[in-house]
């Protein structure tokens, strides 16, 4: 169950893709990420968290608007093999859908990721360069 002041919080497992129009090219191939996202909130009002996955986990810094309809955005960083990394997010909480039901829809947060900063790719000598954007969805976990 998502929280009802902030239904950003909570533990979701996130993938993300990259934004290729081309049906030719096989599902897998999109791939961007996967990991968990773990977005809490702070006294301040603050979302806070991680993000991450084997071998690598960015910190979360960044704020919500109130409501289901309104955004979050926020930021994860982090050092991963000495590199910075820097990711940029906006996600949206995907509405209740009222012909659906509690054992039919999983809450869920879509949304955009960009890279901010180049990074090693996972490919020795390549390179992920910074301005990449893809599309991502999450699914709370429990």
């Amino acid at each position: 169950m998502t929280n009802l002041l902030n239904p950003f919080v909570g533990s979701w497992s996130y993938r993300s893709l990259y934004n290729d129009p081309d049906l030719s090219v096989d599902f897998d191939k999109l791939e961007l990420g996967r990991g968990t996202l773990a977005i809490a909130q702070d006294a301040r009002g603050v979302l806070t968290g991680t993000i991450g996955g084997p071998g690598w986990q960015l910190t979360l810094h960044g704020g919500f608007g109130f409501g289901t309809s309104e955004p979050a955005r926020f930021r994860g960083s982090g050092v991963i093999g000495g590199e910075e990394w820097i990711y940029d997010y906006l996600a949206m909480v995907v509405p209740v859908w009222p012909n659906s039901t509690n054992s039919l829809q999983v809450p869920a947060l879509v949304g955009s990721v960009t890279r901010v900063i180049a990074h090693s790719g996972s490919t020795p000598g390549s390179i992920s360069p910074a301005g990449v954007v893809g599309s991502f969805y999450a699914a709370l976990q429990g």
